[in-house]
């Protein structure tokens, strides 16, 4: 009897431990899913992302439910993922991402906001690694034009770096992006991807077993 206790505490732990990783992956899967659905309305907007800036694009992120607080000093903090266009023009695996900032100026109340940034260079985004970047700051950002045919806007040239969409729903017209840190979920990425995965190696490849990941790059296809 001792003997089978003994062998059993192992397999019980071993148990647990799959268990939880499982819910931790469901986590991700949700996130993108999420991602997944705030992609499909954007595609369904009369006013949404520009088709000549999504060409020019080489990575995309995506915050669902960005949360937008403050009153006088606002503070934002979303979670979301981040892809990258390989060589061959399809669109990496999702690196799990989280976007933190602060804000100065009148703001009252809270805000949910779907978020989508829209770069214009990949390396931006690979050469992140396990660190994180300041959007503004180590990037030039800006408000992106908005229709399928327009290039109207502040930087009618295209010129910034990244290129910030919302769609609002509170008491906020909208927000600014800059000042905002843009970072690496680590937890997240070994939970849906498994340990020692590295953004680097999710950022080179577009194979993947998840229905989860291929609706998300069927939705990017629709933008």
């Amino acid at each position: 009897m001792k003997l089978f206790k003994f062998l059993m505490v192992p397999a019980l732990l071993s148990a647990m431990l799959v268990l939880a990783s499982a819910t931790d992956a469901g986590k991700e899967t949700e996130r993108v899913q999420n991602s997944t659905k705030v992609l499909t309305t954007f595609a369904n907007m009369d006013e949404t992302i520009p088709e000549e800036l999504l060409k020019q694009s080489e990575g995309i992120v995506v915050i669902p439910k960005l949360i937008n607080a403050g009153f006088g000093i606002g503070g934002k903090r979303g979670k979301g993922i981040a892809t990258v266009k390989l060589a061959d023009g399809t669109w990496s695996n999702p690196v799990f991402v989280t976007l933190t900032g602060g804000s100065i100026g009148f703001q009252i109340g809270v805000q949910s906001v779907d978020l989508v940034l829209v770069f214009k260079h990949k390396g931006v985004l690979t050469k992140v690694k396990n660190g994180d970047f300041t959007i503004g700051g180590d990037i030039s950002a800006a408000a992106g034009p908005v229709g399928r045919s327009s290039t109207a806007s502040t930087d009618h040239k295209l010129e910034a770096e990244v290129y910030s969409y919302s769609r609002s729903r509170g008491l906020f017209a909208g927000i600014s992006i800059n000042g905002s840190n843009l970072a690496i979920d680590k937890t997240s990425n070994a939970n849906f991807y498994g340990s020692g995965t590295t953004s680097q190696q999710i950022f080179e490849t577009s194979k993947t077993a998840s229905t989860a990941v291929v609706e998300f790059k069927t939705a990017l296809k629709g933008l």
